[in-house]
């Protein structure tokens, strides 16, 4: 029996392009975005490699087992779900319970704390910043001396917290129980962050911070990272991740991200519906309304208008200008195989006035091109 496609929860991000570089429940993050009208492109930069059967995590679980921790500490709830299911694997399940029923349990963050939940454990403290750092710092203040600390790690594997326990007098016990593995298509991820760069999306969305750091090396490799960081100031796309330590890649290239208030798929999910569909995106007062440029077209006081990429790329030439005057020379870059052509613009922006349906938004200044018909502020507020 085919199940009947979710109902649409709302229209604010009709016209939206998101690239989602996530391998872990991309395909949930993508329905959710869809259901607000988004068009989605999957691009996960990194893939999770699972060590179910790795042979030094099972060693260090039977360690536990034979000398139960006192401290454990979960670092990502997606590490701390896999350590169950390698130890459940192994036959290990009960006995690796017991082991921890009696110990003090922290989590970097709510998605840790929700994994320590869903084992049948309670989380005795959750990091709020999701830092390592913070985590560090607390169970130094507890005290860790002749202490035995078992530290689950994220893909990485490279927080510092085995080193910094162990320098505290703590016998630690070190479990990586994923690593990230390379994307899988990186032609995928090389032609989304191309797009990016020429506009053609809306909003880039991160869920881990070695995946918003490959997927910027990407763009770094391919030549078009400062036209990025360029799109992004100018808020012409929209880059968010699910909690600051995702969010570090993308201030360290000068991004300011949006950052999702819980650190949860929903919640991110949340932020772009709300910076979109609330009136956060780059707009401009017109005397059709507030326009809003999209990677499909443009938004007109909250009316989608699809466009042609001609069309899209004419508007954004004069969108960027601020209603300021564009010459028909700049505007015929916008124009496939337009040569010296100057009655192909005219005849592209009558195209576009026509598809808009407002003829007076785009003006024609004799003999110098064409601008948006902005208002000024005073107008604008009228």
């Amino acid at each position: 029996m085919t199940s009947l496609p979710r109902p649409a929860l709302s229209a604010a991000l009709d016209g939206c392009t998101i690239v989602i570089a996530v391998d872990r429940r991309s395909s949930e993050l993508a329905a959710a975005l869809e259901r607000h009208g988004a068009q989605v492109r999957h691009a996960p930069a990194l893939t999770i490699v699972p060590h179910i059967d790795d042979d030094a995590l099972i060693e260090a679980t039977r360690e536990l087992i034979a000398q139960q921790p006192e401290i454990v500490v979960a670092t990502t709830g997606v590490g701390f779900r896999g350590w169950m299911e390698a130890a459940d694997e192994a036959g290990l399940l009960d006995d690796l319970h017991a082991a921890l029923s009696r110990a003090q349990i922290v989590a970097r963050g709510p998605k840790a704390r929700g994994a320590i939940q869903q084992a049948g454990f309670t989380a005795d403290w959750v990091a709020e910043s999701e830092t390592s750092a913070e985590l560090g710092e607390y169970l130094l203040a507890e005290g860790v001396a002749r202490r035995r600390v078992a530290v689950q790690h994220h893909g990485s594997g490279a927080d510092g917290l085995d080193e910094l326990f162990a320098q505290a007098g703590a016998d630690v016990v070190s479990l990586t129980v994923y690593r990230w593995g390379p994307p899988p298509d990186p032609a995928v991820v090389c032609r989304s962050v191309s797009t990016t760069a020429q506009g053609e999306v809306d909003a880039v969305l991160f869920t881990s911070a070695p995946g918003a750091a490959e997927w910027l090396a990407a763009a770094a490799r391919e030549g078009v990272l400062d036209d990025i960081v360029d799109l992004a100031a100018s808020g012409r796309v929209l880059m968010a991740a699910v909690g600051p330590i995702t969010a570090e890649p993308l201030r360290a290239v000068g991004i300011a991200p949006l950052i999702a208030e819980r650190g949860r798929l929903g919640s991110l999910v949340r932020a772009v519906v709300t910076h979109f569909g609330g009136g956060h995106a780059a707009s401009l007062p017109t005397n059709a309304g507030r326009l809003e440029l999209r990677s499909t077209g443009v938004v007109i006081d909250g009316r989608h208008v699809p466009l042609s990429r001609t069309g899209t790329d004419i508007l954004a030439s004069l969108f960027e200008a601020g209603g300021g005057v564009v010459s028909r020379a700049r505007l015929q870059n916008a124009l496939p195989r337009s040569g010296e052509n100057t009655h192909a613009v005219e005849m592209a922006v009558a195209r576009l006035r026509e598809a808009i349906g407002v003829p007076d938004l785009i003006k024609t200044v004799v003999k110098r091109g064409y601008r948006l018909n902005v208002l000024d502020p005073v107008e604008a507020t009228a």
